[in-house]
């Protein structure tokens, strides 16, 4: 099976378009006639949405942010555009994830003002290796439950990432080192004002029961 180079550009264009999809800016927008990132941690993602607006509002966009970067990660193997389980086809996996990524850190359709891309990522890193993320997302789960951050659990479980996948690959390519630690470093710089308001003891810890119109109004990470 040939490489199929000819749609690869068109496909990364697609795949920005992808992770550009504001599901938390439309849901706000489209349903409470709010900008989300004008309330709670000014963050367009599903945590500031679940705290924001409510479960009911956050899952689906947890979900569909999920989706998003599965199926950007996922149109090298769904156009066949390299051999099955070849290097090839995995770094072009990597590439179309990591644009997806990028759409959803700057999105075209929301003033190029995004989330900080956990779910996506997570969307990503689930096409790329299932095994792997699924004990990411466990990581990310134990350290929920024992610390009440999302912010800490979402930069363990991008540590977890790199050092687990070293472990469960005998010999993973030099591409997939590379980002796998890139992952680790942006989910750690993307939440660099979490970081200060730990530090401060100003971060807030989530909360698990349903949101009320308060919530808007109250500042938190």
């Amino acid at each position: 099976m040939d490489l199929n180079y000819s749609i690869f550009l068109p496909v990364c264009l697609f795949a920005y378009l992808l992770g550009s999809i504001a599901t938390a800016v439309w849901a706000g927008r489209l349903f409470y006639g709010i900008d989300i990132r004008e309330h709670g941690s000014g963050n367009a993602g599903a945590t500031n949405t679940i705290r924001v607006l409510g479960w009911t509002t956050g899952i689906p966009v947890l979900l569909i942010d999920i989706g998003k970067g599965w199926l950007a990660a996922s149109l090298p193997v769904l156009l066949k555009l390299a051999p099955p389980a070849s290097a090839e086809l995995i770094n072009m996996q990597i590439i179309t994830g990591l644009i997806a990524i990028v759409g959803h850190l700057f999105p075209v359709f929301a003033g190029f003002k995004g989330g900080k891309g956990v779910a996506s990522t997570f969307g990503v890193l689930l096409a790329l290796n299932p095994l792997v993320t699924l004990l990411c997302m466990a990581v990310f789960i134990v350290v929920l439950l024992i610390t009440g951050y999302v912010s800490i659990s979402s930069i363990s479980a991008g540590i977890a990432f790199p050092i687990i996948s070293l472990v469960f690959f005998e010999s993973p390519s030099l591409i997939f080192i590379i980002f796998s630690i890139l992952i680790a470093l942006a989910l750690i710089i993307t939440h660099k004002k979490n970081i200060n308001r730990l530090l401060k003891g100003k971060e807030n810890r989530f909360l698990w029961k349903k949101n009320n119109k308060e919530t808007r109004n109250n500042k938190q990470g």
